[in-house]
């Protein structure tokens, strides 16, 4: 007797007895093998979920850790430094000299006199325009930051083309003088996640401030003083904003300084008051150090 495994087959051969008997197994059978691809087609399924969850823990683990490293990170937000965390009376001036250099020198001579040390964000621009005064910057003891190559809107560029805006400047600067460059601000205050990752990837610590002398507006010498001097952000840690260009800038410095003096901050040079390591920040863009 030949068994085909189909009731027609073998309906004329086999008593009803052995044909009941022979279409139960047939059906046990398929229902085993029915069963056995549903496990298997389940363990696939498994094997497939814990391999995509296996490689998303490793994502995450790799993602967590890159924001405890750029520990600037706020709330899945990169941040740069606005101002620090500090119980020193300290603040920190900066100029951006991106245009103009009439008064540099006279800039450099007032802060000698007060035996002040700032930061010069310089662009590539004015770099190649005034070498001469780059390294008379440099010379004073004075900071070197990075503004970028061509003052542009960073956020709006490819990650390639902002490392290209960073890296071309900090070449130049570094052929002048030597210094490899740390410090970044962005023109405009213009950023967004990647400018400030693309920046902390080449080196650098993105800055910002929380005093903006608005000296740019040409609103005169009074206007400086009194918007920085009673800024309602101005306290320790804080960094203020100036631009080398700006028309009543140097006519203000002397009494700026005074002034800032007289409310007993001491004023350094940025890369002094920011933390280079053990820090984190809060959503108002504040370096806070990390506890002991």
């Amino acid at each position: 007797m030949i068994y085909s495994g189909t009731y027609t087959a073998i309906k004329a051969d086999v008593p009803e007895f052995f044909m009941r008997k022979f279409i139960k197994l047939e059906r046990i059978r398929a229902n085993r093998e029915s069963i056995q691809k549903k496990l298997n087609k389940k363990w696939l399924t498994c094997g497939i979920f814990t391999c995509v969850a296996a490689i998303a823990m490793i994502g995450s683990y790799r993602y967590i850790s890159g924001i405890v490293k750029v520990s600037s990170n706020v709330n899945g937000k990169e941040l740069p430094i606005y101002c620090v965390q500090t119980n020193e009376k300290k603040v920190a001036l900066s100029f951006d000299a991106a245009w103009g250099n009439d008064d540099t020198q006279r800039i450099l001579d007032i802060l000698k006199e007060h035996n002040v040390h700032v930061t010069f964000f310089m662009t590539g621009g004015w770099v190649e325009s005034y070498p001469d005064d780059v390294k008379a910057i440099y010379e004073a003891g004075h900071d070197l930051g990075n503004h970028s190559q061509n003052h542009k809107n960073m956020s709006q560029l490819s990650d390639e083309e902002k490392t290209q805006e960073l890296m071309s400047v900090h070449e130049k600067v570094k052929e002048l003088t030597g210094v490899k460059m740390q410090l970044f601000r962005p023109p405009y205050g213009d950023y967004d996640d990647a400018v400030v990752l693309n920046a902390r990837e080449n080196g650098y610590y993105p800055i910002q401030w929380d005093v903006d002398s608005l000296d740019w507006k040409d609103y005169g010498v009074d206007s400086i003083l009194n918007t920085v001097l009673n800024h309602k952000a101005l306290g320790n840690g804080s960094i203020i904003l100036c631009h080398n260009g700006a028309k009543y800038t140097a006519d203000a410095l002397d009494a700026l300084l005074d002034g800032l003096k007289e409310k007993g901050y001491q004023v350094v040079p940025i890369s002094q008051l920011i933390y280079k390591e053990k820090y984190h920040m809060d959503v108002t863009g504040r370096q806070i150090p990390d506890a002991k």
